[in-house]
């Protein structure tokens, strides 16, 4: 009744003042022991603040899922030479996209020695459960408390001021000037906090990965590989049934990780379960023949924030708390589909907002709103409002990501099919089948529209 009374700025000024003097357990919770809240956790504790990390699953990486590519830019900032330590699997230094039909790869390949020295092109294979564990114990070394097994149930919030977290099993509350949420792309308490509203299936995908075992010296044989390199294939087209979306094979040590990615509203509309298009995805051809005679030794599935840059929340902080990583939309799902190094970028610049807000002794959203700046003038941001039209452009135009693989994966089979018919016949047939197919014109166009989407 009382608040009815009494005008906005009073409450926004009472919320700012309790952030300046409530008693902390800690300087700030971060929610989430993932790489991002990893990333934010070591850059405030070694600045001196008292930080604890709230990780749900028994240990870091327990119930963390990830394709299984790290991009390292940022982490080598926060580790020098982490490549050298690090439970890496491979560095990439092949890269391959194809366009799938049925029957029929057609693929373009990239592949370099020029990325096989440090950084290695700062792109690694990894494992997750290894990974997180030994990133967590740098937090650790920094003076960082990880405490696993807790859930953060809710965000404690005393006039709009948001002053720690109350956990679960025990129901204890634990206080801080501020709270990092890390939490994945199911942000709970981004939601309670108002930054974060209900899912938007055509803005959330659903990705779905296999690890399989096979000897090394058979991965290195099929991927053309030697010593620690590895390889990177994506695919588009029938594997996803022409949807936004895609597939991949990933190689590390001794397995492979495979999955496939794909919107929710998309799932809907297809009525096709994941596990029908992963069970499709490996019996390709195209597909199977790297797969052949392996163990499966994983299955999982999670939710990818895919929106971009649009679908990003109005707000990114408020009265003492932040978002980062994949709580924050930082996804760019383009054909670079970068996750972890927008991620540890925010988590880097959420740490330092914080620390900043330390020596102001203010925590409330007017003091954290630079830490929305820093993104701005990062890549992360940069990067996500180049490819801010892309999705919405495939969504609209359905035909480049489902029609077009076809028609492109038969006009090659037409092209370089061997018989007697002379090559000016069989490429004026090809001419005719794309005008027919496609149209010169519609092909022009699409083009066009993919130049606009990356704009």
């Amino acid at each position: 009744m009382l608040r009815s009374f009494l005008p906005t700025w009073f409450w926004r000024n009472l919320a700012q003042e309790i952030g300046k003097i409530v008693e902390s357990d800690f300087d700030c919770i971060v929610v989430g022991a993932g790489p991002a809240g990893i990333s934010a956790a070591i850059t405030m504790a070694r600045s001196g603040l008292s930080v604890a990390v709230l990780e749900r699953g028994e240990f870091p990486g327990a119930k963390n899922v990830s394709g299984g590519i790290l991009l390292s830019t940022v982490l080598g900032k926060i580790v020098p030479d982490f490549y050298n330590e690090a439970p890496l699997e491979r560095h990439i230094s092949t890269r391959r996209f194809s366009l799938l039909s049925d029957s029929t790869e057609l693929a373009l390949q990239f592949k370099t020695q020029k990325w096989d020295f440090p950084p290695y092109n700062n792109s690694f294979t990894i494992l997750r459960a290894k990974f997180d564990q030994w990133f967590a114990n740098k937090a650790k070394e920094s003076g960082a408390e990880v405490i696993c097994g807790i859930l953060a149930k809710e965000l404690l919030i005393e006039n709009r001021q948001v002053i720690g977290v109350r956990t679960e099993p025990g129901g204890d509350k634990l206080l801080a000037r501020c709270v990092i949420d890390a939490e994945g792309a199911n942000p709970l308490l981004a939601r309670q906090a108002g930054l974060a509203g209900r899912y938007d299936c055509g803005s959330v995908g659903l990705g779905v990965k296999q690890v399989i075992s096979l000897p090394r010296e058979v991965i290195e044989e099929r991927f053309n590989l030697e010593g620690n390199q590895g390889a990177a294939f994506h695919y588009f087209g029938e594997c996803v049934k022409g949807y936004f979306g895609g597939a991949f094979i990933y190689t590390n040590k001794e397995s492979v990780s495979l999955g496939i990615v794909l919107l929710l509203s998309h799932l809907a509309l297809s009525r096709v379960k994941p596990a029908e298009l992963m069970d499709a995805f490996i019996r390709n051809q195209a597909v199977s023949n790297y797969l052949r005679g392996g163990e499966l030794s994983e299955f999982s599935a999670h939710l990818i924030p895919e929106g971009g840059y649009y679908a990003l929340p109005r707000r990114l902080t408020s009265d003492g708390l932040i978002l980062v990583g994949d709580a924050a939309g930082l996804v760019n799902a383009s054909f670079y589909y970068e996750g972890s190094n927008l991620a540890m970028a925010s988590a880097v610049a959420a740490g330092e907002t914080v620390i900043e807000a330390k020596k102001r002794n203010d925590f409330s959203r007017k003091s954290l709103a630079s830490y929305e700046k820093k993104l701005k003038e990062s890549f992360v941001l940069k990067d996500l409002f180049k490819f801010r039209n892309l999705k919405k452009l495939l969504e609209t135009k359905p035909w480049i990501l489902g029609r077009y693989p076809k028609i492109l994966c038969d006009t090659a089979v037409d092209y370089f099919a061997v018989s007697e018919m002379p090559k000016s016949a069989i490429e004026k047939e090809v001419r005719r089948k794309i005008k027919k197919e496609i149209g010169y014109l519609n092909l022009l166009k699409t083009l066009w529209t993919l130049y606009r989407g990356t704009r």
